[in-house]
Formats: structure tokens, sequence, C-alpha cells
């Protein structure tokens, strides 16, 4: 999922509920199979994922979908904004984005996004010069929330319910433009399989723009005066099962964080994604690192030390 706007808490993580704590011993351990949800209700809830859980990416993403449709409430409050922002023209997405995007008109007649969440950054294709904008997305709650915005700005756009693993074969070679990421590849189980949909979806002469959070930058947080120091992140983790979210990022809902569904994010490796890209078949143009903190969750981070992180990166690719 993407689409999103504001920071989240120092220290957090996009999908976490601010900083872990430890559950009890068996809900910790990825080889058992206990229940997570009789860990005392006091702990924050993340943990590892089960064994069982790794042995199933499809129902690691079927519960994350429930927990995105929770997560839409905060979405709704967005609303009016989005209203305002495609209404006036403007553009949800960052610079290095524009960048590879470019201008639109007339060199795209169908951009389409996979994993759109609410529409604010696939009708910001449209106002970039698409003809017409397809997302992609498996919760139904935000794709009500993207019909919505569509009608109030009257855009020529479609919205398909669909996991993006699954993405109708309707759409295979129509992409002029193929775009996803800012916190999508997290909620993935099944790079190769998503790899493979990337694939299909472009048009001969289609262009892929991926820009995504960089996995390194879990690696580092801010001290309290400000300046980086490393965390004690596993890069080489795996998955994660989390309740809740961090507050700037999805902001507490109206469902306490114990009671929301569990969701399962893994922050794949840069040279996870990128084989998984070549395995596809696709033709990878530039890969970049940047600086730039594309969810804000860097705030507290002194402006001299800025620059010095990779935060984000991006891929242009074609089909092979």
């Amino acid at each position: 999922m993407q689409d999103i706007v504001g920071r989240a808490a120092d220290g957090g993580r996009p999908g976490r509920a601010g900083a872990a704590q430890p559950l009890d011993s068996a809900a910790m351990d990825p080889t058992t199979d206990a229940d997570p949800d009789d860990a005392d209700s006091d702990d924050v809830h993340v943990r590892p994922a089960s064994a069982a859980e790794r042995a199933d990416p499809r129902l690691m993403q079927a519960a994350t979908r429930l927990a995105w449709d929770e997560a839409a409430e905060r979405y709704e409050r967005w609303l009016p904004e989005a209203i305002e922002l495609i209404k006036s023209g403007g553009t949800n997405l960052l610079p290095p984005e524009l960048e590879l995007i470019g201008d639109l008109h007339g060199r795209c007649r169908r951009a389409i996004h996979l994993q759109c969440a609410g529409g604010r950054d696939t009708l910001s294709l449209w106002n970039l010069g698409a003809d017409e904008v397809i997302g992609v997305d498996y919760s139904p709650r935000m794709l009500a929330l993207a019909e919505e915005l569509t009608r109030a700005v009257g855009a020529p756009a479609r919205w398909i319910e669909s996991d993006v693993l699954d993405t109708p074969h309707d759409l295979d070679g129509t992409a002029d433009l193929l775009y996803t990421g800012r916190g999508s590849l997290i909620w993935l189980q099944d790079l190769d399989a998503w790899a493979a949909v990337l694939q299909r979806l472009l048009s001969p002469t289609g262009r892929l723009v991926l820009f995504e959070g960089h996995p390194a930058e879990w690696l580092f947080d801010a001290d309290e005066d400000g300046n980086w120091i490393a965390t004690d992140y596993d890069y080489f983790a795996g998955p994660e099962a989390s309740k809740g979210w961090a507050p700037e990022y999805i902001d507490r809902l109206s469902v306490d964080d114990g009671d929301q569904s569990w969701k399962f994010a893994r922050s794949w490796t840069l040279g996870e994604i990128i084989t998984a890209m070549l395995g596809a078949g696709l033709r990878l143009e530039r890969v970049a690192e940047h600086p730039t903190d594309w969810w804000g969750g860097h705030g507290d981070v002194r402006p001299e030390e800025r620059g010095r992180i990779p935060l984000s990166f991006s891929v242009l690719a074609r089909r092979g």
C-alpha cells in the first residue's frame, strides 16, 4: 500500500505501532504455532511470523488485507484533502518519482498503479497527463474511497479489487506506464510472483517506475541529538506480524491496537528485489538510491546529517 501523507512517529516503522516490545516466548518463536492472540494484551503486538504462516504467503496477504481495510478509516479522513489536491491539478508524488515519470501528455494512453490504496497517487498520474488510469488494490474499503475521489474530480479512472498477484489478465500488455512502490513491497510475501505480474502487464514500449523505501533505512535511526546511529534491526529477518500502526503513518484508529487484525510485513533486501525483477525477464535501465525520506519518518534527524543514508531507491525498467 501507499498513498501516504504525513510522518510516522520517531523510532517507529510504517507497519508498526511504535517501538517493538517482545511478546511471550512462544509468540516470539517463529518455529511454534502458538496462538499469537493469547499474548498479554499489555504487550505491543509485534512478533516474527510463525513457521506455519511463513509456509503460506497467500494466508499472510489475506490477513494483511483485513488490516488495510481497517486502516482505510484514516484515509477517509484525508479524502477532502485528496479531492482538493487532485482538483487543483496537483500531485502527491515525490521529486524522484516525477523525474522518472516525466510529462505523460501524449505519451501514455494507460497508466496502471498496483497497490493503489485510496487513489491519490493514481490520480496524480492523470494530472501528469495519462489518458486513463487504472488502480489495483485488494481492499474494498480503500477502493470505495478511490471511487468517491474519482467522482469528485471527474477523472477517467477504473478501480479493480484484486490481490496484486491476481491482477486480471485482460490488462496484460496494456500498461504504457506501470507504477508502484511507496511502501508497497513490504506487504508482499511472494516477490517472484509479483515480478511476473510486472512483466506481463507492460506494453511492448511501456515503462515500469518503482519508487520504494530502501531496506537499509531500518538499520539507522536518530539519537536524542538528531545524529544517525545503528539500530538492532535484522536486515535478513523475513516476515514480521504486528497489530497497530506507527501513530503518524496511519494514525490511531477507532479500534484499539490489540483488537486490530494481524498484518504481515517483510522488508525485502535490495538484492532480493532486483533478482526477482531480473528473473521475471524485466530489462532494468536504471537503479538509483536516494536520501529522500519517502514517508516522513526521520524528521528528527539534524539537517546536516540528511543525505548521508539511502532512505529510498528507484528502478526504471521495461519488458524484456
